[in-house]
């Protein structure tokens, strides 16, 4: 290791131990109740709840799998994209966050996602728990190995090492710190990362824009690109058999720009509606400690998701004017930030600038943990299988699951070629569409039934999974971004089957109405 990648590891390892410092703070409060260690007691305050949102929302895909899309073929991807996001981002806190924060505590004082939905509809018969705590295991599992990808991708390209090594690596800063703390420590981490990780964002973006000649000089090297800066077609690099872009007197070249359609544009603004079944964001809806101060933290995550995803998407296309040949392929593609930062960056400054990267995958991967080890030791072990299960067991049981969790997530993130961006964006479908439009039917529709909310659920899930294998290949409208069908399935199925059951009892509509007014 030499002496400028020495300083980055330096720099690198006092913010770990800032953030190992954070969750050993937080150790003693998080432990003293399961409710502690899953939902922080609802304590958060404004920008807490906001910043670690977002943070734990957006993860390392936000600095590194966003700017290679980006980088790799243009404007149109990344940008509608974007677009999606920040329109989802704003509507879920409108309408949702007061709301789950309300109906939450009327419907049994639930504190994870899969204890609300069954405490909405009364159940005896552990179903709609069952069926959400195992689709929760599926996907987080997937999502956290997103997030080890990202470890791996960071500190190899930087130091020059073993993927898999330090992937592992990262797996166990992870699990080490969400032992530590909970919640709690994940929420106060998670502010102090939105910060980091928003900074470093825009610094790369600044000092590469003036790197490559100013924008000016950076919209004029792409804007040579076929379709490269279009919302409504898409570059299309040249490649070998080997999948390499094709470099040719030291300039990569491009195949004519591809026409990118309706399907397309639908597909990524889709992606806002995965907000409404995202556990990761909901459960801050139910831990801020006012509803009124809801508000305030809707404006602050708005704005921040606006500034993060337009300097994401812009160090990607003044990567591609200052360094166009330095990546050949659409995985290698998403290390442009790291690239940008170590490059342009006193060693020390690239260090913090690249922990933003770090920043942002513990702070989305400890919370993908918690929320899977939440589902297992308290929905189903102490909900299904072992009701009488005391506070502690609950919480050794949590623990172990967590680090199971982590293993298979590693596992999954074993190959190094898998690119994050793909990764994620099954991940989000499947929240997406599992619980998003039941989410929305529990809380602003009466007539939902427990029926319906079954039906909804597994086939939303189920079509995430059909549609990406099975229909998604044939291309042409089918080719359409998984979650929007698979969106509109659960919604019919949770409509046509809850009119075809019976109406909820009287005390479900009681508590139904009573949440809309509810003190919080």
């Amino acid at each position: 290791m030499d002496s400028a990648s020495l300083k980055m590891f330096v720099s690198m390892l006092l913010y770990i131990a800032v953030v190992i410092g954070i969750g050993v703070y937080f150790a003693k409060r998080a432990n003293q109740s399961s409710e502690n260690y899953y939902l922080g007691g609802r304590s958060l305050g404004p920008w807490v709840a906001a910043f670690s949102a977002e943070a734990s929302d957006m993860s390392g895909w936000l600095l590194m799998g966003l700017p290679g899309v980006a980088y790799w073929s243009g404007l149109a991807d990344a940008f509608w994209t974007a677009i999606g996001l920040a329109i989802g981002t704003y509507i879920n806190w409108l309408i949702v966050a007061k709301r789950l924060r309300r109906y939450s505590l009327v419907a049994g004082n639930a504190i994870t996602i899969p204890d609300f939905f069954s405490n909405r509809f009364h159940e005896k018969r552990k179903i709609i728990l069952t069926i959400s705590s195992l689709f929760i295991l599926v996907f987080f599992c997937v999502y956290a190995s997103s997030c080890f990808v990202t470890c791996g991708k960071l500190f190899s390209s930087i130091f020059n090492v073993d993927y898999k090594a330090m992937m592992l690596c990262g797996v166990l800063l992870v699990v080490v710190y969400t032992f530590l703390g909970g919640f709690l420590a994940e929420s106060a981490s998670d502010f102090m990362q939105a910060v980091v990780m928003v900074l470093a964002l825009v610094t790369v973006l600044v000092l590469g824009t003036a790197s490559a000649g100013g924008l000016g000089n950076v919209l004029a090297n792409v804007k040579a690109i076929p379709g490269y800066l279009e919302f409504f077609h898409i570059a299309s690099p040249a490649v070998d058999e080997a999948g390499q872009q094709i470099v040719v007197d030291g300039m990569p070249l491009f195949d004519a720009a591809k026409p990118y359609g309706i399907i397309s544009i639908c597909s990524m603004l889709a992606w806002g509606l995965g907000y409404f079944g995202m556990p990761q964001v909901l459960l801050r809806f139910m831990a801020i400690r006012k509803c009124d101060e809801l508000t305030k933290s809707r404006r602050v995550a708005t704005v921040w998701v606006l500034i993060s995803l337009l300097a994401a998407v812009m160090i990607g296309i003044v990567g591609r004017a200052y360094a166009p040949t330095q990546f050949a392929t659409s995985s290698s593609a998403e290390n442009i930030f790291s690239y940008l930062a170590s490059t342009l960056m006193h060693p020390i400054f690239a260090g913090l600038v690249m922990a933003g990267i770090l920043a942002a995958t513990i702070s989305s991967s400890d919370s993908y943990l918690l929320i899977a080890a939440s589902a297992f030791s308290k929905n189903l072990f102490q909900g299904v299988f072992k009701k009488d299960a005391s506070d502690r067991l609950v919480m050794h049981v949590s623990r172990s699951a967590l680090l199971l969790i982590a293993m298979l997530g590693a596992v999954i993130a074993l190959d190094e070629n898998s690119v994050i961006f793909t990764i994620v964006s099954f991940a989000w479908a499947g929240f997406g569409a599992t619980f998003g439009p039941l989410m929305l039917f529990s809380l602003f529709w009466k007539r939902t039934t427990r029926a319906g909310a079954i039906a909804g659920m597994l086939s939303g899930g189920a079509m995430v999974f059909i549609w990406n294998f099975l229909v998604k290949p044939l291309g042409g409208l089918f080719g359409i971004y998984e979650l929007l069908p698979a969106f509109i399935v659960s919604s019919v199925s949770i409509i046509a089957v809850s009119l075809f059951t019976a109406e909820p009892s009287a005390e479900i509509v009681r508590e139904f109405d009573e949440a809309k007014t509810a003190e919080c």
